[in-house]
């Protein structure tokens, strides 16, 4: 059975990005060759890649289009992909499909998995789904900067959700992977 594994960089503060839509410039000072290997391993372990329309859309825009070539692009633009949209009706992107439930898609897909299935950004997916207690691991990249406003990537709850710790790994930026077990809600 796979895992539902959130990825995201964020900073001190808590930001995933700054004050405008892609403002991710931050995400330069976190990155290096741990970094790297690690987005290499996403592609190995990826089952499907999950996201939200609005981190759909950036994505899509960016890895169908870019002139960047390597392992990273080919498995972005290769593993299946599911959207989570009320509005939209088709997804263009390759390997892509769009999902109204996504919790039920969720639920089965972890099921049938042989590997994990990551959501990749997606901060309004990722709160919609915490209570759902479909998530099995959040992995953060904490980035030494404070950038003083933007888009938190943890949005206000109705309720205190205790988390342990997987593991804490330094990069030699600076930065921290923090991996954590979200424990179920119970209501």
């Amino acid at each position: 059975m796979g895992k539902l594994i959130v990825w995201n960089l964020v900073s001190l503060d808590g930001y995933f990005e700054g004050t405008k839509k892609w403002d991710l410039d931050f995400h330069g000072s976190a990155w290096g060759p741990e970094l790297d290997e690690l987005s290499h391993e996403f592609g190995e372990k990826a089952e499907a890649l999950v996201f939200g329309r609005v981190t759909y859309e950036g994505m899509a825009a960016y890895w169908s289009t870019t002139e960047e070539e390597g392992e990273v692009k080919t498995y972005m633009n290769a593993l299946p992909k599911i959207v989570a949209s009320r509005t939209m009706d088709r997804a263009e992107w390759n390997n892509s499909r769009v999902v109204s439930d996504i919790a039920g898609e969720l639920r089965q897909m972890k099921q049938r998995s042989e590997k994990d299935l990551y959501i990749f950004g997606s901060a309004e997916l990722v709160d919609s789904l915490l209570p759902e207690n479909l998530i099995d691991e959040i992995m953060l990249c904490l980035v030494p900067v404070r950038l003083g406003k933007g888009t938190p990537f943890f949005k206000s709850a109705e309720a205190a959700m205790p988390m342990t710790l997987l593991e804490a790994r330094p990069l030699s930026s600076g930065s921290v992977i923090l991996r954590y077990a979200p424990q179920p809600v119970v209501a």
